[in-house]
């Protein structure tokens, strides 16, 4: 059984605790990600940078974070 504190939100495939309440914008400053070098997506929809201090995370989400790939 799950304590309190324990939550099955998942980064990139890995668990991670206490992140549940937090807003995105704050998981990625936590993770060390640079904001402003990333794309995000929370289950599976595009979350844009100047929405993620709205996005509130909840047990059972899922975020996947990209960064950016320069070339051709």
């Amino acid at each position: 059984m799950k304590s309190a504190k324990e939550t099955d939100i998942r980064v990139n495939g890995e668990p991670v605790q206490g992140a549940e309440g937090m807003s995105l914008a704050e998981l990625l400053i936590r993770l060390g990600e640079p904001a402003d070098r990333v794309a995000t997506a929370l289950n599976g929809g595009f979350v844009a940078r100047h929405s993620r201090d709205d996005v509130q995370l909840a047990g059972g989400d899922r975020i996947t974070v990209f960064k950016a790939i320069v070339g051709g």
